[in-house]
């Protein structure tokens, strides 16, 4: 049982840092929300994000997808005062600002740099009301932390901080090799002040018996005076990733649902989704990469004879529809027609239809686009708003694939701009289905996250092959936090982080 909030002791601290990009961060900042939460009021914080996996909350408001994760792991809904700043890429060095979850404007990275006092304003007041709300607020670096060209104008690792005064924790990633090189060249790096509050070091993703290591972990805790407080293994847990430098991931996965295809009739289905230039929200296909082969395919690749095609969501619908053009894409994807689903998603969506027509909110230059014309809809883009909201909708579509449960509903959010016109929505007032009704497209981010269309889906393709849908006993995410927050437990020492924390 959570405690209740004692006034008579400030809120705790405590900063994961990381000795670069998708090292593990993320993940460990999650197991500690789960097991934290299971004595106090816990909460996760990250300044500023870039990435355009993100979530929306309960009031439409727009933060990453990390800190929705670890907020779930916590057991408490994600609000937009745990990610305050986040920067979605747009290419070309842009990037669209969101502040405290609305979007603010599309910004070059110098003159964002320009207004950063501002961001730090921001930062200030998100991370004081949730001082007045919880015990312990669990707070992520972005990428590495000795980025040293940048420590003037940060507000993610030296930013948050300096502000904060918190003990640190740093993380670091074994699989990249040089983890004791990279874990000391941080310490060296960090300014005195960010320095002497570094507590701990955590090596992430290590194959193979730990033993191994202790003649470096030891040598490391002596030139730098800071324990190491675990080693974690290498692991697969069904945690939605944070952006798309977790494609590479992708590999690993496929690899192994294609040995598992020798011994399991539902891994010989094959799900390809393509992978833009612009991706985002590629997590809405998570849900089937335990169930299925799901590709990713780049443009450049043969897509072969894929038993379903997905198009997922993009930053720049129109960019990444010239390249899928350009690339040759869209006329394999158009060949396979009436044969296999084609599925598109939010931007996705978008270009499987007619026509889109764009005054220069979505592109920068006033044009009118045809769309891969698979699906009867006009997109037009007329105002620099976006639909931010978290959705329920009742299945009104039919045809082989969603018949069997049609008039149940299903929920999901919507992240995008542009208004779309469709003369057969799918999902209560969203999307749209051709004549085949094999072809599908909706706003609707999360589609999988929903047991029943997964059901029906995966069913649909599976029976084609004369084979049978046998769910799994249970994906649900609760047992991924729960299967974490276990592993971390097992491999960290657990009291020190108490200790560092203050807890003890």
């Amino acid at each position: 049982m959570k405690n209740d909030k004692n006034t008579n002791k400030s809120t705790k601290h405590l900063l994961i840092l990381g000795t670069a990009s998708h090292v593990g961060k993320s993940a460990v900042v999650t197991a500690l929300c789960r097991i934290l939460s299971e004595e106090w009021r816990v909460v996760p914080f990250k300044a500023q994000n870039m990435s355009l996996n993100s979530w929306i909350t309960k009031d439409g408001k727009e933060i990453g997808i990390a800190q929705a994760i670890q907020a779930k792991a916590a057991g408490i809904e994600p609000t937009v005062d745990m990610n305050p700043v986040l920067l979605k890429p747009k290419g070309d060095r842009l990037s669209q600002v969101i502040i405290l979850g609305e979007p603010y404007a599309d910004k070059e990275a110098g003159e964002y740099y320009g207004s950063i006092e501002k961001m730090h304003d921001v930062l200030r007041g998100a991370l004081e009301r949730l001082e007045n709300e919880y015990d312990i607020i669990v707070m992520e670096g972005a990428g590495g932390a000795a980025e040293i060209n940048l420590y003037d104008r940060d507000i993610v690792n030296i930013g948050t901080a300096r502000l904060t005064s918190t003990p640190i924790i740093i993380v670091g990633d074994i699989e990249r090799g040089g983890v004791f090189a990279s874990l000391y060249g941080t310490i060296e790096l960090l300014p005195p002040d960010v320095r002497a509050n570094v507590k701990g070091f955590i090596i992430n993703k290590f194959r193979g018996d730990p033993a191994i290591l202790e003649p470096g972990l030891r040598e490391l805790e002596e030139l730098t005076g800071i324990p190491v407080i675990g080693v974690l293994p290498y692991f697969n847990i069904r945690i939605p990733s944070e952006d798309s430098v977790s494609i590479g991931d992708k590999t690993d996965k496929m690899k192994q649902s294609l040995k598992r295809s020798r011994s399991n009739d539902i891994y010989s289905v094959e799900i390809a989704v393509i992978r833009f230039p612009r991706i985002s929200n590629f997590t809405d296909f998570e849900p089937l990469e335990n169930l299925a082969h799901v590709r990713y395919v780049e443009l450049d690749e043969e897509l072969g004879t894929p038993d379903a095609v997905i198009l997922p969501g993009t930053k720049n619908t129109i960019s990444d529809l010239y390249d899928l053009r350009q690339s040759g894409m869209d006329v394999q994807i158009k060949r396979l027609k009436g044969n296999v689903p084609i599925i598109g998603i939010c931007g996705g969506y978008q270009m499987l239809g007619k026509r889109i027509v764009d005054s220069g909110i979505e592109n920068g230059e006033a044009v009118q686009v045809d769309g891969l014309g698979l699906l009867d809809i006009t997109t037009t883009f007329d105002a620099y708003e976006k639909t931010t909201t978290q959705v329920t909708k009742t299945i009104n579509g039919g045809g082989a694939i969603l018949e069997s449960i049609k008039g149940e509903t299903i929920s999901g959010y919507e992240i995008h701009m542009g208004v779309t016109e469709s003369p057969t929505p799918v999902f209560g007032d969203d999307g749209c289905v051709d004549e085949s009704v094999l072809v599908i497209g909706t706003y609707l981010h999360g589609l999988f996250d929903n047991e029943n269309v997964r059901r029906a889906f995966l069913t649909y393709l599976l029976e084609k092959k004369g084979l049978t849908y046998q769910p799994p006993d249970d994906d649900s995410k609760e047992r991924a936090y729960s299967e974490l927050a276990e592993l971390v437990r097992r491999n960290l020492d657990m009291e020190l982080i108490y200790r560092i924390t203050g807890l003890q």
